[in-house]
């Protein structure tokens, strides 16, 4: 499925397969409604951005478009979806999602822009709170953190990330470092690990981002909390891997955002368990497909597509830098996920569904 806008070109020796080997996705009326196991609504990039000239507040237009957003989101439960994107209400929310970049100004350096990661991380938090009060936000909030609060594993945002976790009621597992963690709702196991999922101890190799041992605690997370149940499993991150799949050479990979090596690990970590999404942002564009892992499979012509893990690439939610923003809205059932994006033109004054539906089975390695 093509992204809303003109998505990243695929790096030398990603896997085109990323795109071209989706499943085949079936419009939403063409199965039989059911009651989802979990819904819930997934954001990223915010972008909080505090004005430079005035550091103690938000830059007008990020306050506006993420003020809009929380107001947006706070009215979704209920929600009538468009026939075009498959139709019925949004169900009451489990929790949001956010795929991190929740700041802008966490990957800098300075005396001011100290002051401007303080005042964005302040006003982050007092839109979204933490478990449906505390902030504006009415309902659960799950995020992690992306390249723009902290790309080498420290910084004021991670500091309050592990902070938040000590406050967190329905944990399941905390990483040794406090910035990874799990939880669950029914039967739909939640696992939050960051900027990247690495690192393979085996290689060597610098990383670009540090992925502050997340896939150790996938891992165990996995094989602890879910193990041979068959429980759906949602995984969040928030840098994109479809362009790093393909290994390259070391001088290349070295200004790569993610390792192969890693990425190859982070599949084979999934392989043994029933995956109904993986949700991430980074990119600013929505794109959707079925991950079939480091090795492409081959498409040959006149049979289906091969199927994969359901995999989706969510839009910025309030970025400030222009108006149009999106997010999804996702169910989990029994065996497959329905996701649906809802978007905006004028900073969430108004939105729409885009008229499209996204039904895809769960999926492994």
């Amino acid at each position: 499925m093509l992204p809303r806008r003109s998505f990243l070109k695929l790096g030398a020796g990603a896997t085109a397969a990323a795109f071209l080997a989706r499943p085949v996705l079936r419009a939403a009326e063409e199965s039989k409604p059911s009651v989802p196991l979990a819904a819930f609504a997934v954001v990223g990039d915010t972008h909080y951005f505090a004005d430079k000239d005035d550091p103690s507040r938000l830059q007008p237009m990020s306050r506006a478009y993420n003020t809009g957003l929380i107001d947006t989101l706070n009215a979704l439960p209920g929600r009538e979806i468009a026939a075009a994107a498959g139709g019925g209400k949004v169900a009451p929310l489990a929790a949001l999602l956010h795929v991190g970049d929740l700041i802008d100004s966490g990957d800098k350096n300075g005396a001011v822009i100290q002051q401007m990661q303080r005042t964005e991380w302040a006003e982050w938090q007092k839109d979204y709170g933490l478990d449906g009060q505390g902030g504006r936000l009415k309902f659960p909030v799950y995020e992690i953190h992306g390249n723009h609060d902290g790309p080498h594993g420290k910084g004021h945002v991670l500091d309050g990330i592990v902070e938040r976790n000590k406050a967190r009621r329905n944990l399941k597992g905390v990483s040794a470092n406090g910035l990874h963690y799990s939880w669950a709702a029914g039967p739909v196991h939640f696992v939050h690990l960051g900027i990247t999922v690495g690192q393979v101890k085996a290689v060597k190799r610098k990383r670009r981002y540090d992925p502050v041992d997340s896939l150790d605690f996938l891992v165990a997370d996995l094989a602890k909390n879910v193990g041979d149940s068959g429980r759906p499993v949602v995984i969040a991150h928030h840098v994109d891997f479809a362009r790093y799949c393909g290994e390259v050479p070391d001088d290349v990979v070295l200004k790569h955002e993610w390792d192969y090596a890693d990425v190859a690990a982070f599949h084979a970590a999934l392989k043994p368990y029933r995956v109904a999404g993986i949700f991430y942002g980074h990119t600013h564009v929505r794109g959707v497909f079925g991950w079939t892992g480091p090795k492409p499979a081959p498409v040959i012509a006149g049979k289906p597509l091969p199927a994969g893990i359901p995999t989706f690439n969510t839009d910025n939610a309030a970025h400030f830098s222009g108006p149009a923003q999106a997010f999804l809205y996702a169910e989990v059932h029994e065996r497959d996920i329905l996701v649906r994006e809802l978007a905006t033109t004028d900073g969430w004054k108004t939105s729409q569904w885009t008229p499209l539906a996204w039904r895809m089975p769960h999926g492994s390695g």
